[in-house]
């Protein structure tokens, strides 16, 4: 029998201020705030007697807990995040919830108001 492999997702939003300072010149460099949309997902096969890739309930707070850490902040002030791209959020959430997830496969960040999203696939 072939193993079937799952995948399971959480998303949480936080608001947040940056810039970039070594942005092209204009609304980049300028300080300004988005709302960002954050999703991860743990993939692998069902485990234990309860059939499940990982708790649910302990994704959904460890994704809320990082997206905390960042929400009403300026982003340039966080350790890892001083030229906060889309790119470095995405790193930003994948080093605080794969020790925690192993399985973590994807870490997607986005601005849904203006139709912008950057994935990190993790293999």
């Amino acid at each position: 029998m072939s193993s079937r492999i799952f995948e399971i997702t959480k998303a949480a939003t936080f608001d947040a201020a940056h810039h970039l300072p070594k942005g092209p010149a204009g609304p980049y460099t300028r300080l300004h705030g988005h709302s960002f949309r954050v999703e991860a997902t743990v993939r692998g096969e069902a485990q234990g007697a309860i059939g499940w890739v990982s708790d649910l309930g302990e994704l959904d707070r460890a994704l809320r807990a990082a997206a905390g850490e960042l929400d009403h902040g300026l982003l340039n002030e966080k350790a890892g995040l001083e030229s906060p791209t889309l790119e470095h959020l995405c790193l930003w959430f994948a080093e605080r919830l794969r020790p925690d997830f192993p399985g973590l496969a994807r870490v997607v960040v986005s601005r849904p108001t203006v139709g912008e999203s950057c994935a990190l696939n993790l293999g």
